[in-house]
Order: structure tokens, then sequence, then C-alpha cells
């Protein structure tokens, strides 16, 4: 991971290498135990018989029992040259599938403070997952604090991945690591603070993480967005001496013919939202800072994409605004003028992040996009309707199904929802074309998506991800996702462009 991204923080990860045997710097080995029903049962990693049944030995001394999750330290048998073993539970044999490994692997890093260099052996069920379970479950985030870590609360520093194979796993570990950068961007920009994330400084790291990719980058200013009609990132935006911007990174294949695919992404990136003149009650505005996180989250994909080298054109669209109440804000009862020509009555300005992804979807379906990927920490109806980490997921009926089933694949939990008739027809305005919310709280997940399919381009396939819980864990973590920022839903973007350029 590059720290050269001008953030006043980033967070930490663990360097990672793939190799064929044990190196001698390392302090602990961490391995894969399974629970057989009757005990523990160590898979064959290539230890040596002797070891094997010392480690059994000594795992059985302290009652350990291979369940999906436990970790468990003994003292390093004769014969295995570190300090200590640490063995992680994946459960019985026939329930280990690539989630579990992630979330056992992340449960188990997580926890290892004070141990500067560990070697493992979970890539034995596959090196991809057992890179991005440690990596990810890994990942600390202390932001601007001061004072200095003491030596036994570090965060693991270096992971060496055991490999039976290396010649083989080479592709696939480099592949993961490039997917655990793209996770850790969205990440740490999610956490940043508003005070160093604001439409002009975001937009100068977007524009650094898109040159560094080697990706051609579009900025329009605010004054450049009035001139072009860019009503309601405008609107929105007016209200703070912060003024918005619109940025496009766009990443073209090297191979690419005619017939290559290409995916327009857009993100909501609203650096805080007060709620405007709707303001919000004050308890946990605190977390607001993460209302940029579809914004994240489609800026590390694309990136991703132009490091994986995938087979697809892809073009992120991202408006940057604040909604603030300043004394140009906008008003309950105001009408805007969206990019393309739709006017939108605004009922409650908190409802602020449809309006900017509108303009960017309209501007996005301009290039002809054969699909559109959205996502915004959008709606609280999200949370209500589905809870905190699975994503609600609009659109176009077979791309919304795809894209549900592969964000479950990849353990992005995703359920795809409808977009009633109803509920479209409650958006019309008497004195607009459209109301920016309906006047009820029926639906208000739906409504929502229902407002943005209005400005996707005929002929193009469309998918809304609303990740309002998703995207910011604020109880606590688990498995492989942290506290704050989880990342959420970059694997499920990075893995729908993979199977676009795979299968069209």
């Amino acid at each position: 991971m590059s720290d050269a991204l001008t953030l006043p923080a980033r967070g930490h990860v663990p360097e990672m290498t793939l190799a064929a045997s044990l190196p001698e710097d390392c302090e602990a080995l961490l391995i894969p135990v399974l629970s057989d029903g009757d005990g523990l049962e160590l898979p064959s990693v290539g230890l040596g018989d002797q070891v094997d049944r010392d480690l059994l030995t000594a795992l059985g001394a302290v009652k350990a029992t291979g369940q999906a999750g436990e970790v468990t330290r003994v003292p390093a048998p004769e014969g295995l040259p570190v300090e200590m073993v640490i063995a992680v539970g994946l459960g019985e044999d026939d329930s280990v599938d690539a989630e579990a490994l992630r979330r056992a692997a992340g449960s188990a890093c997580r926890g290892l403070k004070g141990i500067a260099r560990i070697a493992t052996t979970l890539g034995v069920f596959g090196v991809a997952d057992a890179v991005l379970g440690c990596a990810l479950g890994a990942y600390t985030y202390r932001g601007r604090k001061t004072a200095a870590v003491e030596d036994s609360a570090q965060p693991v520093g270096h992971i060496t991945f055991l490999s039976q194979d290396v010649a083989k796993d080479e592709s696939a570990f480099a592949d993961a690591v490039t997917l655990v950068d793209a996770v850790v961007l969205a990440r740490d920009l999610v956490n940043t603070s508003s005070d160093a994330l604001y439409p002009a400084s975001y937009a100068a790291v977007a524009r650094e993480a898109g040159e560094a990719a080697g990706l051609d980058v579009e900025v329009l200013d605010f004054d450049e967005l009035q001139a072009a009609g860019f009503g309601g990132i405008v609107g929105v935006g007016q209200g703070s001496v912060r003024k918005p911007r619109l940025v496009r990174l766009s990443y073209t294949p090297a191979n690419a013919t005619a017939e290559t695919k290409s995916v327009a992404l857009v993100g909501k990136g609203i650096t805080f939202d007060t709620g405007g003149i709707s303001i919000k009650p004050g308890a946990q505005m605190d977390h607001m800072i993460s209302d940029m996180g579809g914004s994240a989250a489609v800026i590390a994909s694309v990136i991703a994409a132009a490091r994986l080298g995938l087979g697809v054109k892809v073009t992120a669209t991202v408006p940057m605004a604040e909604n603030m109440p300043g004394g140009g804000a906008y008003r309950p009862g105001d009408i805007l003028t969206q990019y393309g020509g739709t006017t939108v009555e605004i009922l409650n300005t908190d409802a602020e992040g449809r309006l900017v992804l509108a303009d960017a979807i309209a501007r996005a379906c301009e290039d002809h996009p054969d699909y559109l990927i959205e996502t915004a920490t959008l709606t609280g109806a999200q949370l209500v309707a589905l809870g905190d980490r699975t994503t609600g997921v609009m659109g176009s009926e077979d791309f919304r199904d795809r894209v549900a089933a592969l964000g479950r694949s990849i353990g992005e939990q995703a359920w795809a929802m409808p977009l009633p008739e109803e509920i479209t027809e409650r958006l019309k305005s008497p004195v607009a074309d459209l109301r920016n919310i309906t006047t009820d709280r029926l639906g208000g997940m739906l409504a929502a998506g229902a407002f943005l399919g209005h400005f996707v381009a005929d002929g193009v396939e469309w998918v809304h991800l609303d990740v309002a819980g998703p995207a910011f864990n604020t109880h606590g973590a688990y498995g492989y996702v942290p506290a704050r920022g989880t990342g959420n839903p970059v694997r499920t973007i990075v893995a729908t462009l993979a199977d676009i350029a795979e299968q069209g």
C-alpha cells in the first residue's frame, strides 16, 4: 500500500510476502485447525508428522476445539523455529468455505499485538482469501493520535504466507494484495475527518491516486459546474464555504476494442452532511464524515480495475459536496434544475445525496456505458429494512440480481430489492418534474432508488447499492471487518467488473 497520498493519516496493514519456507526471523506461526466432532484435526501443511503430533498434544492440553473463530496460543514444539504457534479454528471440514476462512483469518490477525513478524499456513485453504482475511482483519486506524504505541500493543507488521507451490500461487497472491490496497484506500478515505477531507482536498487526493494508477483524471470546480448546469451538485454544495467538485477517473485496458464492455461507476461524495436547512439531530452527527463512502468505493474500484488489468473500460464519476446550512444554502420548497434539464422540488434538504448522484448519473450516461454501478450511503431506511451489514440492491432486474449474487459470493452481504410502481408515482411533484422525497415514510430506500432510476439513460443496465449501514461499522469489529470505515462495497464492485470483463 502506498503511503504517499496527501491524507493526515493512513491505516496500518501488514507487509505481506509469499514464500516456500518459514523465514528465520518469524516470531509466530498461524495455523488452521478443524473440529471433527470428537476433537481437533490438523490439516496437513507440510510441518512434519512429529511437529503435527506435538501440536495436537499441546492444543488438546489447553482444550482447543477448532470451532470457527476460536484462537489458541501454545508454545512452539521442538523443530519449529518460532516462539509460539497460534491456531485458529475453521469449524468442521465440510463447513470451511472462502468466507469462513476470511473471517477466521481476520479474527486471528486482529488480535495479534506485539508480534512483529508472523508466518501462516492458512493459504492451504486458498491463498487469496487467506491474504484478504489476514490483512483486512489486521487493519488498524489511529487517525491523528499523538501518543506512542507501546510495543506490546503494536499490530503485526509482516505476514509471510507459506505456499507449497509458490509459482502456482503468485498470481492469486498479487491480485489479493491489490484488492487489499483498494479496500484499505476506501477505509482510509471514509475514516478521514471532514476538516481534512472536503471537496477541494478530496478532489486533489482522487487526482493524486488516479494519476498514480495511470488513469485519466478530470476535475470540475464550482464555476465550471455552474456553467455546465450541474444544478444538483451546485444546489447542495452552495451553502458551504468549501464549494463542490466533480471528479472523473477513467481507465481503458491496453487491449481494448470496439467490443470491450464499458462500465460507469458513480459514488456519493458528501464529505459532511449536516442535513442542511433540514438539519439532523446532533446525536452521532460525527458519523457523517462517512457520507462519502460510496465515492471512496468507486475511486478505489476504478484504481483496482487498472492495477488488475481488467478487460473492461471503467469511468468513475464522483460528485463531491458539503451539505451545510449556510446563508447560501438551498431550502425546502426550492426547485433545482438537474444536469440534463429535469426539475426537482426540494421537500427535505437532508435528501441531498440523490441530487448530486442524479447529476453524476446523467453525466455518466452521456458516455453510453453498457452498465452503470452507483453506490451511496443513501438512506436510514436501508438500515431499517436490511440491518447494518446487508446492502440494498436496486435497478435493472437481471443486473440487480447478478450484482447481489456476486456480493454474497465474496462475503459482502447484499439483497435484491424492488422499485415498486406506486412508490415511483409518489415522487411526482405538482410544480416540478420530481420531488426529492415522497410525502410519507413508506419504502424510503426504494423511493431513493426510484428517484435515481429516472436519470439513467434508456438501454443502460444499472444498479444502485445502498450501503448506509455496511460502509460504516458502528458496532465493533468482527471477522475481517473493522469498526468505522469498512471499505464496502469495493470487493462487490471489483468482482462485478471482473465478471463483466469475462462474461460480458
